[in-house]
């Protein structure tokens, strides 16, 4: 069984890649999708002309779509989803291996990464996806799936994320839901995979209009009818209570992502 790590990444992004690559190893390759806004001069750095990478070509903008070109274009038969300056620990990468082999019946997986920007909480036992512990959430780049469960079958929603129109993030918890709605089996395990040294999109830009739509969205493509009008007025506190966005604002940006959710059919 082979891992494939998925390198999404845009521009001069690409010159970071390099520095993700590992030693060579039998059971590890890697695809790089690599988004153009100008493609003009662009140029292949010759430090991924290795015969354990492939990389492909995309024109415009929008991560989802990146992420979705990577899986369209995806050979192994576990895929991780990836971002272009994570430092992965080798060790445990056949760890990603072994559950997939140890549980046949398993469609995708997240997993753990380190990071004092995000200091993210993790809990310490396996548990099974279709519910989550409180306070936990997944993040891109812990996610792995098995190929043949994804590829033709689920996408990420391209309307979520960095470069989409209004929702500028939040596609990782969409992709996680309607999997589990497809009724495919994820399950979480306490291996840490990779070190991240900066803050994510959801932590950095938590104050944001876009950021905060996003996450109000996804209350109404998971949640629905479920109290969602309760969750929303404590989302818009919480934003309120970082002391980056006056709560009645932040109540007006959740109330218009509901909004805007709808109105793409979600």
């Amino acid at each position: 069984m082979k891992l494939e790590i998925l390198i999404c990444t845009i521009d001069d992004g690409i010159n970071r890649v390099a520095e993700m690559l590992m030693p060579r190893r039998e059971d590890v390759g890697y695809l790089v999708s690599w988004q153009l806004r100008d493609a003009r001069d662009a140029q292949l750095p010759e430090s991924l002309e290795r015969d354990d990478v492939r990389v492909v070509r995309l024109e415009g903008r929008g991560l989802s779509r990146n992420r979705n070109h990577a899986i369209d274009n995806a050979q192994g038969d576990i895929c991780l989803i990836a971002d272009d300056d994570l430092k992965y620990y080798a060790c445990n990468l056949g760890k990603v291996i072994e559950c997939f082999e140890r549980n046949q019946q398993l469609d995708f997986a997240t997993f753990r990464y380190d990071s004092a920007a995000d200091k993210k909480i993790y809990p310490s036992q396996e548990f099974d996806l279709n519910r989550f512990p409180k306070g936990y959430y997944v993040t891109s780049f812990e996610l792995a799936f098995r190929r043949t469960s994804v590829q033709g079958r689920l996408r990420f929603d391209e309307h979520f994320g960095l470069g989409a129109e209004v929702l500028k993030a939040g596609e990782e918890n969409v992709f996680v839901h309607d999997a589990l709605v497809m009724g495919l089996r994820g399950r979480f395990f306490p291996i840490t995979i990779a070190s991240h040294n900066h803050p994510t999109t959801g932590v950095s830009r938590a104050g944001e209009r876009g950021v905060i739509m996003a996450n109000a969205a996804y209350l109404q493509v998971a949640y629905k009818h479920n109290y969602k009008w309760l969750r929303a007025v404590l989302m818009a506190w919480r934003s309120h209570r970082t002391g980056k966005v006056p709560f009645i604002t932040a109540l007006r940006w959740v109330s218009d992502g509901i909004a805007y959710a709808k109105s793409i059919g979600r």
